[in-house]
Parts: C-alpha cells; structure tokens; sequence
C-alpha cells in the first residue's frame, strides 16, 4: 500500500478532469482554422476559458493559456519588463519580489537583472510572512513590477495579498500573484483582489499536466516575450490545446466548489499530523496557512534520508519544490526565514490533496518514529 502525499507538485486528475479529457482526445482541427473541425476545437476551448473566468472571477478575456505555472510567471514578469515606460522621466527599471518566491519568479527576475533591471527582494519574517514595511520602501523607487506569491509552495504560508496590492497601487507598480498553490485551498477572486497578474496551474489541483493560465487584467498593456501565431491575444503564440483546456477547467470548478468542505477536512488532518510531528521532537517550519501543504523538521535528520526511508515505507513526499528537485541543497525558503543551512537541508515538505485520507495519516504517523530514528542514525547525529 502507498501513500500519495506530494500534491503540491503534482496532484493525481481528478475524476472529473479525467473524463473532461478523454471526452475530448479524439477532438480533431485546430482552434484556430475556420472550417467546422477547426470552430468545434474552438468551442470546445473558449467554453473551458469562459468557465475558468467565472469560477475565478475573471473576464473571460483575461484568461491566458499557458503551458503550466512556469510559463504563466515567466509571461508576467518578462511581459511586464517588456512593457516597462523607456523614457528617461518615466523609467521604471525596478522589478520587485519577496524572498520565498518560485524559481520560475526568482530566476526569470534573476535573468533580467543581468539586463540590466533594478530587482529588490523584500524579506520575511521567521514565519515566512512578507514584512510589508520593507516592501512599502522598496516601493519607494519607481517599480514596474512588484510579484509575491500568495500560498507559498514549500511552507504554506498564505502572504497579506490585499496589503501587497494596497502597497503596489499607492506606488503605481503592476502587481502580480503566483497562486499556483492558492487555488482550491484559499479564496481566489481575480477581480476582487484587484491584482493585475495572476497565476495557475492545472496539475497542482487534479487537472491534467502541460497547461495552466495566466490572468491578465483587461486593460494592461503586457508584451509577449516569445512569438508566433499571435493566439491568446497575441500574448502567448502556439496551437491551442483544447482538451487540455476542458480537463483544466473541469479541475478548477471542482477545486473552487468544493473550497470550503475541502478546505477544512484537509485542515482536520494537518492539525493532526503537526501534533504527531511535534510529538515525536519535529518542528513545524512557517505559520499555519494552506490546509494541504505541512513543511517540517526532525533535528538532526536530512531531509534526503528522511524522504528515502518513507518512500521505502510507501509513502510519497517532497523535500520541497519539485521544480528544484534531483539534488538537494538547502531549501532557499528555509534559509530566508533564517534558518541556518543544516536546518534548511532538514525540511520535508508532506502536502495533502482530494485523495488523502486518514488511512494515509494513521499509517505516515505509525511509521514516523522509526523513520526519524534511522534517519538520525544515517546522518551520524
């Protein structure tokens, strides 16, 4: 028997999602030809984006698809670059981002600091919460871009979008959300939060690998970065995937339906998994937030030896962000929280999805002192 407890990397399709497709694979023409086929792919797509638009509270042209979660920050923050005024009163070359960002923020923000953008990162707290004070004076140069992530996606901790967006108007910066771990867990509302760039990704909530969104609020004038066709309102150019469109959606409703019911049984059992861990000596890394994602420690246990021997146990974890995954180094969310380096190689991320039970707990909390014990052992402590 194995336990599937890695649903902030991938999430297994929902039922739901899993029909949407396979209804769908045998579709034939592409969205963008005029003949029958080519309408019916289109039908088929613009349905999946206008029910996306309504479950998020969004216009359904402001929904983007993209290949994931990746490309929709990648669109955002190189878009927004690309956008930025030139002349020499209206400059805004600052680009502006919290310290617990994903990689695919932090290093595409990374990559344009090499050409030449101004990149502030502002703090967090020992709990991984964003110090707003420091973002507020990092606002003080003139931004073009401020992005903070509102679940974070080794943590967990949910960051004060409102006050990140409140800041980010006063000083006329586009502002924009990965909520690649929001969506199902918190309440997502695009046009309530009053961001101008959000977003999402199927997979992380049941739907099918290889497509996500990027909301983009109706007036912004972003750029492409990459080129083409000029589908998705010239801003994301390729061949659309209009089955993949119908899953993703499928997943969305259900994650947006169900918010409240799933929310809080997933939060039953990480209360109690965060009694058992501290039970058994470990700590809980970041405040309380997201009911599907617990980051923890076992002083003096790797996080590697720790993942090895669970999953020889059947059990299915993460050392944190899979998109960092193969060799692990010291979790860069952990080490801006302050955490010391052998702290931040300690971190287990376990994450709950629509399919964890408590079958899955009462077998992961049997199995977790034995575990614990042979891991500080392998590591010599």
């Amino acid at each position: 028997m194995r336990s599937y407890l890695d649903h902030a990397a991938s999430s297994p399709m929902v039922p739901e999602a899993a029909a949407a497709l396979t209804a769908r694979l045998g579709l034939a023409g592409n969205a963008s030809s005029l003949h029958a086929a080519g309408r019916a792919a289109r039908a088929v797509l613009e349905d999946a984006r206008e029910q996306i638009a309504d479950d998020l509270r969004a216009h359904p042209t402001e929904v983007v698809f993209t290949s994931g979660g990746t490309e929709a920050d990648n669109l955002a923050i190189q878009g927004a670059w690309r956008a930025r005024p030139r002349g020499t009163i209206a400059r805004r070359d600052r680009l502006v981002r919290s310290a617990v960002e994903h990689p695919a923020v932090a290093e595409t923000m990374a990559a344009l600091g090499r050409e030449g953008a101004d990149v502030a990162i502002v703090p967090v707290d020992h709990e991984g919460l964003l110090d707003i004070a420091a973002l507020a004076s990092a606002l003080e140069t003139p931004t073009q871009l401020t992005s903070v992530m509102w679940v974070n996606n080794e943590t967990g901790t949910i960051q004060p979008i409102d006050e990140v967006v409140a800041c980010a108007r006063a000083a006329g910066t586009w502002v924009h959300s990965d909520a690649v771990q929001a969506v199902g867990h918190v309440p997502v509302q695009f046009a309530e939060s009053e961001l101008d760039l959000l977003s999402l990704s199927a997979h992380k909530i049941g739907g099918p690998i290889g497509i996500g969104a990027l909301l983009v609020r109706r007036e912004l004038p972003l750029r492409a970065y990459a080129f083409g066709g000029g589908q998705e309102r010239d801003l994301r150019s390729g061949t659309a995937a209009p089955a993949l469109a119908a899953a993703f959606a499928a997943a969305v409703h259900r994650a947006v339906r169900d918010l409240d019911d799933e929310s809080a049984r997933l939060e039953r059992l990480v209360e109690r998994m965060r009694y058992a861990v501290r039970l058994f000596g470990g700590v809980v890394n970041g405040r309380p937030g997201s009911p599907a994602i617990l980051n923890v420690s076992f002083p003096g246990a790797r996080a590697d030896d720790l993942l090895l021997l669970l999953d020889a146990e059947g059990f299915d974890c993460s050392t944190g962000s899979a998109c960092t995954a193969g060799v692990h180094q010291p979790s860069p969310v952990l080490l801006a929280m302050g955490r010391d380096e052998n702290q931040a190689r300690e971190s287990l991320r376990l994450s709950f999805g629509w399919n964890t039970t408590a079958v899955d707990l009462t077998r992961l909390v049997a199995a977790l002192p034995h575990v614990v014990e042979r891991a500080r052992l392998a590591g010599g402590r």
